[in-house]
């Protein structure tokens, strides 16, 4: 189930918040209004878009929705609670058979796992399931990367594009020399441009970029794990090896609380 990461919006305001606040600290509201500039947004706005129009073609343009919407949300699913899943399975499977887990997997919202365990149940050969699996996860690392390059070129041309625009600024100023009413507003041309690109680069493309980046690595493991629930599951090994083996992808601190479940004789409540 995904749920919004807080994480996003509230560095995106943070970062804003305090750059509001070094502005206004010592220019106050009128400061703060000097740094606004409309084109020098336009400038780096529209050479931003025609330069993404350029490098991607349109059909990955329009799935940009689909990847700011992966940016703000996170999954909730955990290792502890894949591990909790296959142990369930596997102990109905070796009570009442591989076919009996149909009805059980219906419960389960993860769609991977859900086709891993269907071929399972169908009778596919152990390593064929694992190439087919394992295909998926390339095929989805694939597009993940589409969506992720869009943001990181993004990163890389807005700040190019406010290069360009303190260029014009600074080329609108030595040819107005002998007017002093144009140096101000084309000085912030100049530095406004580079101002904005840097902003949009490193408070907002790069970093949605690295998380997703990271998420990606993070549902490349939770599936690497169900692979191996699987086919753990098919060959019937029992519930409390397969629980001991998954319980290898666990960090320190959750195999710590496994244990001293293990020893109170508690079901372990798997947690994130």
């Amino acid at each position: 189930m995904r749920k919004v990461d807080i994480l996003t919006p509230a560095g995106l305001m943070v970062g804003l918040a305090m750059l509001i606040f070094g502005i206004m600290w010592n220019g106050g509201a009128d400061g703060f209004l000097s740094f606004v500039d409309p084109s020098s947004i336009l400038i780096v706005l529209g050479g931003l878009i025609a330069g993404l129009l350029v490098s991607f073609p349109l059909k990955d343009i329009r799935h940009m929705g689909t990847v700011f919407k992966q940016v703000f949300s996170s999954e909730e699913q955990s290792v502890g609670e894949l591990i909790g899943t296959f142990v369930k399975l596997s102990e109905r499977a070796r009570r009442e058979g591989l076919l009996s887990l149909e009805v059980e997997i219906g419960k389960v919202e993860d769609p991977f796992i859900r086709k891993g365990v269907y071929l399972a149940v169908d009778g596919i050969e152990p390593d064929v399931i694992t190439d087919i699996m394992n295909a998926e996860i390339m095929a989805m690392e694939e597009r993940h990367r589409k969506g992720r390059s869009i943001l990181e070129r993004a990163g890389e041309y807005a700040p190019a594009w406010g290069m360009i625009g303190t260029l014009i600024g600074l080329v609108l100023m030595l040819k107005n020399l002998n007017d002093p009413s144009t140096l101000g507003p084309n000085m912030a041309l100049a530095l406004l441009t580079t101002l904005y690109g840097s902003l949009l680069a490193n408070l907002v493309f790069l970093p949605m970029a690295a998380k997703l980046a990271l998420k990606t690595e993070k549902e490349v493991f939770l599936k690497q794990i169900i692979i191996e629930g699987v086919i753990g599951v098919q060959s019937g090994q029992n519930p409390r090896i397969l629980e001991e083996k998954l319980s290898a992808f666990l960090s320190s601190e959750e195999r710590r609380d496994l244990e001293k479940a293990v020893n109170e004789g508690e079901a372990l409540d798997y947690e994130a």
